[in-house]
């Protein structure tokens, strides 16, 4: 057969070889699954249940709870996905028999007994309509087993990952999945463009092989009917079983349950293909084929079989009437069947796989299928087998009840009515032959171990703060008594101070001992200091890299106490004589500030005139960086209106020259940013000339009601001005031309009025507001867009800090360590103090290496290395140091990895806090929750009020600058939210065209679907 293969399958073994490698392992449900439709291999879902250690064999009901129990697993995290089972793919299971017949229920009880969507229509991964469907449907990925029971299964499975890739469909495998309370993590093979190709390349080769294996597979299954039924084929014993079960449906017109009608069609079909193979076994044998029969061996007899199959209906019997706690009760068999049986069973399984599959045939029948996930129990049979050759055989009689007894001659009656080639024996006795179904082993019970359990509970123990957290619930529990051997072996009334091992009293010792540190902070070796310095160096220059921002020396200034308001105000400051004379001085150096910028505009002035002339786009980035370096508003206004005067002359020429082509917006842009510039910025210093000088290039551009507005003019009738004004027009409305082309040239809304508090820029009233939050000790849920400001609450209240004491530390939580690098860079860059000996401005603290952690003010860390610092008992004094803590990216607290750190550190931390984040989607529940942590922090310092107050008295000074800042603290939590940004975000989309590399510019309402602009509409149809 195998000459028949392209060779194909190797290359398709190949590719997915290759590539598993290369799967990334990540979060299916996080990702992906909460928004999208995804598909599930059934044959996939039952190789990982077959395979699972734990299944116990035999047993059909712990196989469907692994099933199931993984499903509602999928559900349970928000799966949204259909299970698909090929016809094609029972070949894989035709010699094994029992794990089809187990294939067959799984589907039925996933369609008849449950909610999910399980599509059975499909003959194999590579038909027509599975290729329709996966284009209608689109699922994002399927979940399929890398491997198979066999070979075969295993190709089958490679061609469905082939095709899932050349469909655009991803693939996620089962091996090596993982789950936790949210989440399900998987290996994930991402469709790509050389893997279409691969199929587009080889699509006709695919598809030869796969009809050969399908081909090869149908062969080996008539086969394997072929010697255990002889001349019947598989259509054949389909119109046998379901023969037998319109025999049934007339014998049992009520209806019944599936396992009552699974037992008797089985064996009753199963006595009857058994009565022909005995026959054809004599056929044979009859006519002398003496190796032939050497080969089959010895077989039972048809009494044998018998005797079994009646077994097999007890079983049934006991199956309809034992809970589950009972049988789960009964005793362990060791003893493997015989092999004569081998033949028996395999038989036995065709019969009820034929069956199975088949009941849909017999329709206007009531069957219950609610029990169908327990048709099966291997070591029950085992145990009514093992009672019967051994126990009832030495005279034990098992009394069951009348009702099991009737229910079995029932079972049985039924059986004998329904076989009708020969007759079948009576119920009773149930065995008639000698036969043992089960091996002689010297042990062939398991007994239950008799070794004595330890007893289990708490070993007591006593302290205060365990007992003060627990209340009453440790009444509950159970505790070891006193006399127990495990309380004895320990050494009683044993201290444990929390700074040594209670069972060796060494030192404790954390992961900060452990991290590496970059420098040792005790040595003074020459060299060793030239490296300090090259570091912070680097630091400071990579900082200025980040942000070009001017070092600051922090002088520290003590806590400032708060003035009162209402006196200052009532009282006005009295000018000096010395406040006079600086007063003049200061007018006289603006003055002689302005008249130097004049003289250098008047020099520069006709150079940059030239220059526009002859190229006007370096003539105007000449004018901008002499705007830059200009101070005086008067001497803006003169270049402001120079360029305004090229900018107007250049567009004018510029249209004649294009005529009715495309025009170059940019040179119109330039002239609606000096218009902007001197209308905003320096409009009391506009003259009437000036006015009309704008309102010229604002008719020019097209803008009458604009320039009437700002200087009114007659209008203009005459067709000849008319046509040259439409010459000029940009020919769209002024709202238009500056929202579309000039969006980021606009100026937006900002206050005029400064902040003692800041000195570089012009804070906005929510950014005051985080001052305020600073300035009153105060802490804050920060929700506002990225590059709109919100860091800069971080380093004032650094800087705060810093003036403060030497003593105060702000900790700068990061999620990340590349972040941590960045922050620790700026900080190093803005700040600089001159601190005792041994202390720094900035330290680091991360997993991977820590850098003056504890003996600095800002320490830069990640959430992991902080909690290690903060619940350490031998860092506690330096844990009393800390006066803020920032969190930034808060919103990791609802992440899926390390979440429960950052919960810890916002419950445990007793300082006021920061907490940064662009993407909290519900920041009034975060608030309210942390207000209720700071209202708890707030009522144990209250009830430790006395006791701490006693002690910051007696403290050194310090510990007097930590008293202030925590005497100040406030238990208040504001939430701060701002929605707009200062920089405008454009998206676009790169792509490659005819060789070149492209960026598209990418409109928000491109990402609408279909679905989402029906559901959106029909929500606001029905407002």
């Amino acid at each position: 057969m195998e000459e028949h293969y392209t060779g194909i399958l190797e290359e398709m073994s190949k590719l997915i070889l290759e590539n598993m490698p290369k799967a990334d392992y990540s979060s299916l449900f996080n990702d992906f699954v909460e928004s999208e439709f995804f598909l599930i291999d059934g044959d996939s879902l039952l190789v990982m249940c077959v395979c699972e250690k734990s299944l116990e064999p035999g047993q059909s009901l712990h196989f469907f709870y692994l099933v199931e129990r993984y499903l509602l697993d999928v559900i349970s995290k928000g799966g949204h996905f259909a299970i698909v089972f090929f016809k094609d793919a029972e070949y894989a299971y035709f010699r094994v028999p029992g794990l089809l017949t187990l294939r067959t229920a799984l589907i039925m009880h996933l369609q008849k007994n449950t909610a999910i969507d399980v599509w059975t229509e499909f003959s194999g991964c590579l038909s027509e309509e599975w290729s329709i469907t996966l284009s209608q449907s689109c699922p994002y990925f399927l979940i399929l087993a890398d491997e198979g029971l066999n070979d075969q299964q295993t190709h089958l499975f490679n061609f469905l990952v082939i095709q899932s890739w050349a469909a655009k469909v991803n693939i996620a495998l089962f091996s090596g999945q993982t789950s936790d309370i949210i989440r399900l993590y998987a290996y994930f093979m991402q469709s790509s463009y050389s893997k279409q190709l691969f199929f587009k390349q080889f699509e006709k080769d695919i598809m030869i092989d796969y009809k050969t294996l399908i081909q090869q597979l149908e062969k080996c299954r008539d086969l394997d009917l072929t010697t255990l039924f002889g001349d019947l084929t598989f259509n054949n014993m389909v119109e046998k079983a379901c023969e037998t079960m319109s025999l049934l449906k007339q014998l049992w017109p009520e209806g019944s349950d599936i396992r009552r009608a699974l037992c008797v069609t089985s064996c009753s079909l199963f006595l009857e293909m058994y009565h022909s193979f005995l026959e054809n076994r004599e056929k044979k044998s009859s006519k002398k084929m003496c190796k032939v029969k050497q080969q089959q061996g010895r077989c039972l007899t048809l009494k044998d079989v018998e005797d079994f199959c009646k077994l097999h209906c007890l079983s049934v019997v006991f199956h309809l009437h034992l809970p589950l706690s009972q049988r789960a009760c009964s005793r362990f068999v060791t003893s493997d069947w015989i092999k004569d049986l081998k033949t028996v069973f395999k038989m036995k399984q065709w019969c009820e796989y034929f069956i199975l599959s088949n009941v849909h045939m017999i329709g206007f029948w009531s069957l219950d299928l609610l029990h169908l996930s327990d048709f099966s129990d291997e070591p029950l049979l085992k145990n009514i087998a093992f009672y019967y050759e051994n126990e009832n055989a030495e005279g034990l009689d098992l009394n069951v009840g009348d009702a099991i007894m009737e229910e079995y001659v029932h079972l049985w009656n039924t059986v004998s009515k329904l076989v009708g080639k020969f007759e079948v024996g009576n119920s009773f006795p149930l065995r008639t032959t000698e036969c043992h179904f089960l091996k002689k082993t010297p042990s062939p019970v398991k007994e239950s171990s008799q070794e004595k359990m330890p007893n289990l509970g708490f070993i007591p123990m006593s302290c205060a703060l365990v007992d003060e957290f627990t209340g009453d619930i440790l009444k509950d529990l159970p505790f070891l008594k006193n006399d127990d051997p495990i309380v004895s072996s320990l050494v009683k009334h044993k201290e444990f101070d929390e700074l040594v091992h209670w069972h060796s009293h060494r030192p404790l010792s954390d992961d900060y001992d452990r991290t590496k540190a970059n420098f040792n902070e005790c040595t003074r070796d020459p060299r060793y200091l030239r490296s300090v310095q090259k570091y912070h160096v680097f630091q400071r220059f990579y900082g200025n890299s980040l942000e070009s921002v001017s070092s600051k020396l922090i002088i520290t200034q003590g806590a400032k106490p708060k003035k009162d308001c209402s006196k200052s105000r009532s009282k006005k400051p009295r000018e000096t004589k010395a406040d006079r004379i600086a007063r003049e001085n200061k007018k006289r150096l603006i003055a002689k500030e302005e008249q130097r910028e004049e003289q250098q505009w008047n020099t520069l002035s006709s150079s940059i005139e030239k220059e526009m002339k002859r190229n006007f786009s370096s003539g105007m980035k000449k004018l901008e960086e002499f705007l830059k370096s200009c101070k005086s508003n008067s001497v803006k206004v003169q270049a402001e209106k120079v360029g305004l005067t090229a900018c107007l002359t250049a567009w004018k020429e510029h249209c004649r020259a294009e005529g009715e082509a495309t025009k170059d917006f940019s040179i119109a842009v330039d002239m609606m940013k000096r218009i902007h510039s001197l209308l905003d910025k320096h409009s009391e210093l506009l003259q009437e000339a000036d006015r009309k000088l704008i309102a010229r290039c604002l008719l020019c551009l097209g803008f009458d009601e604009l320039a009437n507005s700002l200087y009114p003019t007659q209008d203009e009738t005459d067709d000849i001005k008319m046509k040259k004004r439409n010459k000029y027009s940009v020919g769209i409305g002024p709202v238009r031309f500056q929202l579309q082309y000039m969006g980021h040239h606009l100026i937006r809304e900002e206050r005029k009025d400064p902040d003692p508090r800041v000195q570089d820029f012009i804070p906005d009233t929510w950014q005051r507001e985080l001052l305020d939050v600073v300035d009153n000790n105060e802490s804050a849920v920060i929700v506002a867009p990225t590059s709109s400001g919100k860091t800069y609450a971080s380093y004032y209240c650094m800087e705060k800090v810093l003036k403060e004491s030497d003593e105060g530390v702000v900790v700068y939580v990061s999620p990340t360590k590349a972040l941590v690098n960045q922050v620790a860079a700026t900080v190093q860059n803005r700040y600089t103090k001159i601190l005792p000996a041994g202390q720094v401005v900035c330290g680091v603290f991360t997993r991977d290496y820590r850098h003056d952690a504890l003996n600095c003010q800002v320490l830069v860390t990640v959430p992991a290395c902080f909690e290690i610092l903060l619940l350490a008992p031998h860092r506690q004094s330096w844990v009393k140091r800390i006066r803020y803590v920032i969190f930034d990216e808060v919103h990791c607290l609802g992440g899926e990895i390390g979440a429960e750190i950052w919960e810890h550190l916002l419950v445990t931390i007793r300082c006021p806090f920061l907490a940064l984040s662009a993407t909290i989607s519900n920041p009034q529940h975060l608030t309210e929750w942390l207000q209720s942590v700071k209202r708890y922090w707030k009522q144990v310092d209250s009830a430790m009020g006395k006791r701490t107050f006693s002690k910051r008295n007696s403290a050194s000074r310090g510990s007097h600058h930590e008293d202030q800042g925590q005497a100040r603290q406030s238990y208040k939590v504001r939430l701060v939210i701002y929605g707009e940004r200062y920089n405008d975000l454009e998206k676009h989309i790169c792509s490659v065209r005819q060789g070149d590399v492209c960026f598209d510019h990418f409109h928000p309402c491109a990402a609408l679907t279909i679905d989402h602009v029906s559901n959106n509409l029909c929500h606001s149809c029905s407002m």
